[in-house]
């Protein structure tokens, strides 16, 4: 354990905990839009930048990425981190200028507009914080979908933006997305996975006892062949079990 200062609060932390971490545990918002507990850190978004104290110099970091140390001093809401919240928030509602996360975000942090013309579409959702991206390699194990492109043409999408053999449409990319821009629609027996640039539809499974619809067969299937079930563990739906 270490003891490391956040807001002029002295706090015990695990030396593998990152100052977002500690400030989370104890109560300190740090706002965030590409942090998950259950993902390894990435700092796409660098909302979550604090000021750090170390041998007599203050430095400018992401809190989720960088770990604590013995006598660390943390500073969350100094006028240096405002101003950087500020220009970051004011490049993601250039971005997203219609999305209305964004723009609660931006309202509470004081950003209105940004000082310069935007060069993205208006309907614009994604941030790229890849969280969806992360949750399909690490904990979905597929890669469906991944970064492409670069400068503003940068996005979120399947291999030339056609439906991936990998996607077995779990849903999970539109159920960590923060801004909406990943959607996921169950209706009539089908599922449909989309965003702005693509989209990609799965037939639900029946249950054999109540009838209804609850999960796509494409996802079933890779569970079981992945745990090695019976070939029937499917064919009634969890409530009916």
């Amino acid at each position: 354990m270490v003891t490391i200062n956040i807001d002029g609060q002295e706090l015990e932390a695990k030396e593998e905990s990152t100052i977002l971490e500690v400030a989370s545990e104890n109560g300190i918002y740090i706002p965030t839009l590409c942090y998950h507990e259950n993902l390894a850190p990435y700092g796409a978004c660098r909302l979550c930048c604090v000021e750090i104290l170390k041998g007599g110099r203050s430095q400018i970091v992401a809190s989720c990425l960088y770990p604590v140390e013995e006598g660390l001093e943390v500073k969350t809401s100094s006028p240096l981190v405002i101003n950087n919240r500020k220009m970051i928030m004011e490049l993601l509602l250039a971005r997203c200028s219609q999305n209305e996360v964004i723009r609660k975000l931006a309202s509470e942090m004081g950003v209105k507009q940004p000082p310069f013309k935007s060069e993205y579409l208006e309907d614009e959702d994604c941030i790229l914080c890849g969280l969806c991206v992360r949750t399909c390699e690490e904990i979905v194990d597929r890669s469906a979908i991944s970064l492409v492109n670069r400068g503003v043409n940068r996005e979120v999408a399947p291999p030339f933006l056609e439906p991936s053999a990998d996607c077995i449409g779990c849903g999970s990319c539109a159920y960590v997305c923060p801004t909406g821009a990943i959607k996921m629609d169950d209706k009539d027996g089908t599922r449909e996975v989309y965003a702005r640039n693509w989209k990609k539809e799965f037939k639900l499974k029946k249950c054999k006892v109540c009838g209804n619809y609850w999960a796509p067969e494409e996802q079933l299937e890779y569970i079981r062949k992945k745990l090695n079930l019976p070939a029937d563990f499917f064919d009634v739906c969890p409530n009916c079990k």
